[in-house]
């Protein structure tokens, strides 16, 4: 029973290694492509390990497109996209764990059917809704539609319902209304889970490709991701598209979310842990 215990933990764990290098390996050949020449982007067999490491890649890459501008739409839009959906998700997620009014349960099911909705399926009446207001090409529309969240609402109601009901009961006694128990109860004892949305929310909408390249047209509200993906048409020229100036701005753009995932993890794991999900 031992050695059958011994032979199936190594299975397990080289199928987790293999498993982690397949998704690994892309973002080093990404890294490594970003120190390349043009010509080794292309050379036989292919080598990991650039001849020469060419810094001058990144700085190619930032000057080759107003990236400074399309930096400022992607961090400027997560930011106000992600304090909108805290809020909205605190509100709402306390509203369907501690209050009762009718229809609450037909409520939140209809809020977590939205979560099976894809964005490519709603972004048409999404589109024309915005036309009518005039905010196409704004910040508006790239904004707006994401201010609440269907999976917020469910991470941090389901943290709100692991707050014993004797510490709210003993905050109305004292007079607390209910934006001050979520204020100094409710918040302060789901730091985890709200970090946990947080980080998530900030790496979905960071990333975000799909709605800015239908709502935007404008060079000047190009987010981060749009931009990289004009730069294959346009960074073409007579050579090809220059393949390592644009791993070179991939990589870039990947270091901010890489280094906030690396010193927040934690509190991914302890959110998910107490919230119940699996």
């Amino acid at each position: 029973m031992k050695r059958q215990q011994t032979a199936a933990n190594s299975l397990i764990m080289t199928l987790l290694v293999l498993l982690g290098l397949s998704m690994i390996i892309p973002f080093i050949w990404m890294f490594s492509t970003s120190f390349k020449s043009f010509d080794e982007v292309f050379s036989f067999p292919p080598q990991f390990i650039p001849e020469s490491w060419n810094w001058k890649n990144f700085a190619d890459a930032w000057t080759s497109a107003p990236f400074g501008r399309y930096f400022f739409n992607s961090v400027f839009t997560t930011a106000v996209i992600v304090i909108a959906q805290i809020i909205t998700s605190i509100l709402a997620a306390y509203a369907f764990a501690r209050l009762e009014f009718k229809g609450k349960n037909v409520l939140f099911l209809i809020v977590l059917a939205t979560m099976m909705i894809p964005i490519q399926v709603t972004f048409i009446p999404n589109f024309l809704i915005l036309s009518q207001f005039g905010w196409v090409d704004t910040y508006y529309a790239l904004i707006i539609p994401f201010c609440a969240n269907a999976f917020g609402i469910f991470l941090i109601r389901q943290a709100f319902r692991q707050v014993p009901k004797e510490l709210e009961e003993a905050a109305k006694l004292d007079g607390a209304n209910h934006f001050q128990i979520i204020r100094h109860i409710m918040v302060p004892l789901s730091t985890a889970s709200i970090v946990t949305f947080l980080l998530f929310s900030i790496i979905w909408h960071y990333n975000e490709f799909f709605w800015p390249l239908v709502a935007t047209n404008s060079q000047e509200l190009r987010t981060l991701q749009v931009g990289i993906s004009s730069m294959v048409a346009s960074e073409g020229g007579s050579e090809g598209t220059q393949w390592n100036l644009i791993m070179a701005a991939a990589t870039i753009v990947l270091l901010p979310l890489l280094i906030l995932f690396i010193f927040m993890q934690k509190y991914i794991i302890k959110g998910i842990a107490k919230s119940g999900l699996k």
